[in-house]
């Protein structure tokens, strides 16, 4: 999908930017620039947190680095099929405790996901393609990248330059398309949880 074109419809008004934002697969196999990557990091950083703990953590790798390896072998098989072409492979690990009082943070993983999508959206503006997924080995991700007890393994995100979606392995050419949304009225209350 390109920029402006909606496929997808809200049901209520809100800026293009959310329906535009998706999660393809296709990618050129070009590189990014580190610059191009840190404007992503730069969007994660400016995310809401509680207590302003900014409990988010990334490790990254661009492709053609020393690094790349030690990140690409940690996806799936499935997940390296596509992820192959990628200029970016980024780990997101959250702080379970808060940094004033040592105390655990219920809400860690929530800003994380605060931070990743300030990253995601961003990408999006700048016309790359950016993927999170949990098919990746977190075992592997906590001892390889080095993440001490008290943070948590949350998801990796693939970034990437667009690609053709012929390009992709046959089984995952149906999929690249924008996915749909479940109704408001199905997944927001008003008053009581209904199942």
């Amino acid at each position: 999908m390109t920029k402006g074109s909606h496929t997808r419809k809200p049901e209520h008004p809100v800026d293009n930017i959310f329906p535009d934002r998706w999660s393809p697969r296709a990618m050129s196999g070009a590189s990014m620039t580190r610059e191009e990557l840190m404007a992503l990091l730069e969007a994660a950083r400016w995310a809401p947190s509680s207590y302003n703990n900014q409990p988010w953590r990334m490790v990254y790798a661009l492709r053609d680095t020393a690094h790349w390896p030690r990140l690409f072998n940690l996806l799936g098989e499935f997940n390296q099929a596509w992820a192959k072409n990628a200029a970016a492979l980024v780990v997101f690990i959250s702080k379970t405790t808060f940094d004033h009082n040592g105390q655990q943070s219920v809400t860690h993983s929530f800003d994380t996901g605060a931070a990743w999508e300030n990253f995601a959206l961003q990408g999006s503006l700048n016309g790359l393609v950016v993927h999170g997924m949990q098919g990746f080995d977190y075992d592997r991700a906590r001892t390889e990248l080095g993440v001490p007890d008290g943070y948590q393994v949350e998801a990796m995100a693939v970034v990437g330059k667009p690609g053709r979606t012929e390009d992709l392995p046959e089984r995952l050419r149906e999929r690249e398309t924008p996915s749909e949304r479940r109704k408001v009225s199905e997944t927001a209350f008003e008053g009581r949880f209904q199942p």
